[in-house]
């Protein structure tokens, strides 16, 4: 059995999710797709002010990087796409590019992710991360994915991941 092509690192704001991405697509030999790169302006200044996105403002950006995923798709290429995609209907959303979309899910704690919010340089301020915490929908039975425990080493991390991707 081989690992899916496409992959969405998925979770809430300071998981690692460009971190594990970035990783998993130099190991798979594919292609990172920085999801915040696919934000609008009005999104970036509105997340810098402290305020929460909401489905009308993440429904163009989700269906951006569905649109980049099915490009990639029609190219041959494997894809490792970092994106928050806290919502089953964003998940959906996303599955437009690809309906076998694979989800890596990392999982941490509130206080884990607060302390890495503080120690880095990034346009989603700390205030944000409860309101995203409170929008976050686990992966449902009948979605392809897995769940990764965030708190460890990024090695470690990267390294669950990649072998919960290669036993999909």
């Amino acid at each position: 059995m081989s690992a899916p092509r496409h992959i969405v690192v998925m979770g809430v704001t300071a998981t690692g999710k460009t971190t594990v991405g970035r990783a998993l697509a130099a190991e798979l030999g594919g292609v990172f797709v920085e999801g915040d790169t696919f934000h609008p302006p009005a999104n970036i200044e509105k997340m810098s002010a402290g305020i929460p996105l909401d489905d009308d403002d993440r429904r163009p950006w989700l269906r951006l990087l569905a649109a980049e995923i099915a490009r990639l798709d029609g190219a041959g290429e494997i894809s490792v796409t970092a994106c928050s995609a806290l919502r089953r209907v964003y998940r959906d959303w996303l599955r437009e590019g690809h309906p076998g979309l694979f989800f890596v899910h990392l999982d941490s704690t509130s206080e884990v992710l607060l302390e890495r919010m503080e120690r880095r340089t990034h346009f989603m301020p700390p205030s944000l991360l409860q309101s995203q915490l409170d929008t976050l929908e686990p992966l449902e039975a009948d979605e392809a994915g897995v769940v990764i425990d965030d708190t460890p080493p990024a090695d470690v991390v990267i390294a669950t991941s990649l072998a919960a991707v290669r036993a999909a």
